[in-house]
């Protein structure tokens, strides 16, 4: 048939529950329990059916039942109350929008299980940043894209092979509206893609105070592979993945443009937002018409960058072959030269390599730059150090802020009551850290244990449902996915749960089978695995470890002991975090950039064993978890794997499950709850998402922020002034020179507290003396006699010697004992250029 005009029905909501429709639109009511029951008291069974998505249950819920529902006196007042709690959160506080926010830019967004835009810990993460900012009420707003089929749906063959398969998102069970502008327009944005223009609409979703737009190719006017561009997240070829890129970077911040927001910061979340700079500069020459340089200035120095990967391969990078064409098409649009923007995408002196990379991109783009742990900090400063030639490792400009977890969505219910029962009054929001420490060993012990006890019950329980839904899949003998000995609520239970790549090591237990087996089928102290997680899909290294886990389970003598759960996502997982009792972690140090699922745990008293790596390596102590021990000096690899899977299981032998089974002074384990506190008193006190953004906003979004009105002042006259002193930096540095320092007395003799005068010449050429600092550098010497953690301490001009030499002087004195080296060197004055690129940076020869 012919001209059939598709549409849907949906029921009329009554006036006395209309708020429910508001409601429903903004996911807020996703972290909020109150909420949460409101929406699943109307009908159990089809709030389960809907998959806790309150767009679809209130599309699906008989006539009938709404009417009821007006009559029900209690659940109109407790309707009344959630009403009041979300316009005291959430209404007063979107009314006054700065127009001048902070822009956050993400390949993925993981809000909640019912929106399949993420694929797994970058995109959670993004979701959990969102709503940590939407609790602190800052101005941001998230620019991500829309995908139709968003990530894959997992299952697994008959022989445990990952299959994937990519279902439609149906927005009308969405929460989106369509994103107007200030005149009450649909807002559309073009992206010139070679001899063509895209075009995406514009989507609003309402994360609380905080609203994402998602941009949305899908449309009629498109042709066929520009409306497969936002079909699935990390789907398609490099040419689709350049033009998702271009879209998200140059297309999201055209959208914010359109829709009236002025981002005075834009904080892109890993590399794939890179390109966004390439709106940013030519929007702002146009609006405060100032030069392509003046605009630089002013983008640099207000943008944030977050690279979250620590191994070169998994940074993305484009064959500038392929990208070149798309930067000469967007020239126009641009006002930039393609071979520059591609330089800036390359390392110095590099001409000749034959890719672009989105992470150069990003740090040359940004003042503010950042890893996302203490020690995915010292190896990005240490992989990325050649971006900033002649800067010492300590000094390169990439800082660390460690994730965080957005507490009030990954806390099991249960636990949430017995906080709030027992702790001070808003301690999710904030509690300094005595009282933070009181209130949680003011939790009785037996309560503790009892609310944890539920939980794993629960996680069994959903783990039987999920196991017995593959039986179409024939994964195991449909006499096993009837046997009710699938699990053991009673017993000490492991749960894994990530990405399957091969350096987290997914199977590392599998490398000593005996042992394995023994620990599983021990009749007095026995434990289970419960695995989850998904390997991306041209990953067979990764299928292949999950099929080992799967096959595994298969053998007869650990039936119902090992399980591998079927379609990961954040409901799975949370069940996971919440239940289990320890949170195991295997990554091959230092390749997990942080991590977050094992915050999650230890919210929820899970105890950790883990690799020290990533955020478990600033975070361990042995009162609150285990450390797996470590040998990196292996040249074979799997001689490390075996290495790390015997200490794993003398772990498991000897500490961690004689800890589970002691009730020594009673029908609790003690010792094993005093851990579990420490988990607890932990998570919630360092590892927060509002600990987190607080920080973010602290270090970068406020000083960019400062920065962006300074650089604006009095018709951008700072930023032309720091565009005339680049200039002059540029033309005069490489001509600058510093002798080697002169030393009076012997140093070879020295002691604490000696005082040495050092005098060293040095030639500035054209620069003035009052725009550049010359330093005295020491500190402690490695094997190699090079100077780490070192010192400074300026050097004043005791002699002008006229034509830019000057002799230059400082007093050093020697405050510890230990073999130091001592240089000197020129840099520009004061902090400006210190993140700059190139580097600015002279040392005496």
């Amino acid at each position: 048939m012919k001209s059939i005009q598709l549409f849907n029905v949906a029921p009329k909501i009554p006036n006395e529950l209309i708020f429910l429709e508001k409601l429903s639109y903004s996911m807020w009511w996703s972290w909020q329990p109150s909420a949460i029951d409101l929406f699943a008291r109307i009908d159990p069974a089809l709030w389960r059916e809907s998959g806790n998505n309150a767009r679809r249950l209130l599309n699906m819920i008989p006539q009938e039942r709404l009417e009821e529902l007006t009559r029900n006196k209690e659940y109109l007042r407790q309707l009344k109350r959630v009403k009041a709690e979300f316009e005291n959160k959430v209404i007063i506080s979107s009314e006054n929008k700065d127009e001048k926010v902070i822009a956050y830019f993400s390949m993925e967004y993981g809000i909640h299980e019912s929106i399949n835009l993420y694929s797994g810990g970058l995109g959670i993460l993004s979701g959990d940043h969102l709503k940590a900012t939407s609790d602190l009420k800052l101005p941001i707003v998230g620019v991500g894209l829309l995908y139709n089929q968003g990530y894959f749906k997992q299952f697994f063959d008959h022989n445990g092979w990952q299959m994937e398969r990519y279902p439609e998102n149906e927005i009308n069970n969405m929460p989106l509206k369509r994103a107007l502008d200030k005149e009450h327009n649909e807002v559309f944005v073009t992206v010139k893609l070679l001899d063509r223009e895209v075009i995406a609409s514009v989507w609003k979703l309402e994360v609380g105070n905080v609203e994402l737009y998602l941009l949305d190719t899908e449309l009629p006017e498109n042709p066929p592979e520009f409306t497969e561009i936002t079909s699935r997240l990390y789907g398609g070829d490099r040419k689709m993945r350049l033009e998702q890129e271009l879209l998200l970077g140059i297309g999201g911040y055209k959208a914010l443009i359109q829709l009236g927001y002025e981002p005075a910061v834009c904080h892109m979340n890993e590399g794939h937002a890179a390109f966004l700079s390439l709106a940013r500069i030519p929007h702002i020459m146009e609006k405060y018409n100032i030069d392509t340089e003046t605009a630089l200035e002013i983008v640099w120095r207000t943008n944030v960058f977050t690279t979250h990967t620590p191994v070169p391969a998994g940074n993305e990078a484009f064959d500038i072959k392929l990208l070149k064409p798309y930067l000469d098409a967007l020239q126009g649009d641009t006002k930039l030269d393609t071979e520059r923007v591609i330089n800036w995408g390359l390392p110095p002196n590099d001409s000749n390599n034959k890719e672009m990379s989105m992470t150069v991109l990003g740090f040359r783009m940004s003042n503010y730059n950042n890893g996302v742990s203490k020690l995915h900090g010292e190896v990005s400063r240490e992989m990325w150090q050649h971006i900033w030639p002649g800067r010492v490792l300590e000094e390169i400009p990439i800082s660390h802020i460690t994730n965080g977890v957005h507490i009030a969505t990954w806390l099991a219910r249960r636990k949430r009551v017995l906080y709030d029962r027992y702790m001070e009054y808003g301690w999710l929001e904030s509690l300094n850290k005595k009282r933070l420490r009181e209130s949680v060993e003011n939790i009785p012990n037996e309560e503790l244990w009892m609310a944890h006890e539920m939980c794993r019950h629960t996680l069994v329980k959903h783990s039987r449902d999920n196991f017995r839904k593959q039986a179409g899949n024939s994964i195991y003998p449909q006499a096993h996915l009837r046997d009710t000995k699938l699990l053991d609520p009673n017993i000490l239970t492991i749960g894994f749960a990530r990405r399957f790549a091969t350096y987290k090591r997914g199977a590392l237990l599998l490398l000593n089978p005996e042992r394995l087996e023994a620990l599983l089928t021990n009749p007095d102290h026995p434990i289970q695995l419960i695995f989850a997680g998904k390997a991306h899909p041209a990953d067979d290294e990764g299928k292949k470890i999950i099929q080992q886990l799967i096959q595994f389970s298969r053998k007869p003598e650990i039936w119902g002991k090992i399980v591998f759960l079927e379609g990961y996502n954040s409901s799975l997982a949370q069940d996971l975090v919440q239940g289990a009792d320890i949170w195991l972690n295997t990554p091959r140090r230092p390749m997990e950039a942080s991590g977050t699922s094992g915050m999650k745990a230890a919210a929820n008293g899970v105890i950790n064993c883990s690799i020290l790596d990533g955020w478990w390596a600033e975070a361990y102590t042995p009162e609150r978890g285990w450390a797996i021990a470590t040998n990196e000096n292996y040249d074979n690899p799997e001689d490390g794997d075996e290495y790390e899977s015997n200490a794993l299981f003398n772990l498991l032998e000897n500490e961690i499950i004689p800890c589970f089974y002691e009730r020594a002074e009673g029908t609790f384990p003690f010792r094993w709850i005093n851990k579990m506190k420490e988990s607890i008193i932990m998570a919630l006190d360092t590892f927060s998402s509002l600990r987190m953004v607080n920080e973010y906003n602290e270090k970068f979004y406020q000083p960019a922020k400062e920065s962006f009105d300074e650089l604006f002042a009095d018709n951008a006259a700072k930023a032309k002034e720091l565009v005339e002193q680049k200039k002059r930096l540029v033309g005069n540095f490489d001509k600058v020179y510093i002798a080697a320092p002169k030393v009076e007395g012997d140093l070879n003799n020295a002691h604490v507290g000696d005082i040495f005068n050092v005098t060293a010449k040095a030639f500035i050429n054209g620069l003035n003396p009052q725009e550049i600092d010359v330093q005295v550098y020491y500190g402690p010497v490695d094997s190699r006699n090079n100077v780490h953690n070192g010192n400074t301490a300026i050097m004043e001009i005791a002699e002008d010697l006229g034509g830019g030499n000057y002799i230059y002087k400082c007093k050093f004195k020697c405050e510890t004992t230990g073999r130091f080296g001592l240089t000197c060197r020129i840099t520009p004055l004061g902090v400006a250029w210190k993140s700059s690129k190139p580097g600015f940076i002279c040392w005496s020869e």
